[in-house]
């Protein structure tokens, strides 16, 4: 269990980063203002250029194949909770990296969903502690007394 955890945190770090570089690079190019083709033509061909996108893109897929081992040695329901870590790196890279304003409330929600994920990972360390279960009483015939 430690190594998965090892693996989630350091997958983890590898998604807010691919994800700050994405947002880094979407406002780069200005992003997209409206929702018509001649935008998603401008915003594509902006980010197939862009040094930060692409980056961005690459680390993310780092993070997928991280998330793709983990996903096949441990249950999904274990995994993907926790991997709302990265919620908790991205949300600071966020404010300390692209200078956004995140206020108290922001936090809060990003920490009820990580308090959701030590709930998920204390789940599955309870279910590799199981209590064996006593054994069931034997009945003994004595027969008529």
């Amino acid at each position: 269990m430690t190594k998965i955890i090892i693996i989630l945190i350091i997958a983890a770090i590898i998604e807010s980063i691919g994800v700050t570089l994405l947002g880094r690079g979407l406002k780069e190019i200005k992003g997209a203002k409206e929702i018509t083709v001649s935008e998603i033509v401008r915003v594509v061909k902006g980010g197939v250029t862009n040094g930060s996108i692409l980056a961005g893109v690459a680390f993310e897929a780092v993070f997928f194949g991280c998330l793709l081992y983990m996903m096949s040695v441990r249950d999904m329901s274990f995994i993907w909770p926790l991997t709302s870590i990265g919620f908790i790196v991205t949300t600071l890279a966020a404010q300390f990296i692209l200078k956004e304003k995140v206020d108290g409330w922001r936090w809060a929600g990003v920490l009820l969903i990580a308090m959701g994920a030590c709930l998920s990972s204390y789940s599955e360390a309870m279910k590799d502690h199981k209590l064996p279960t006593p054994p069931a009483p034997q009945s003994t015939s004595l027969g008529p007394q």
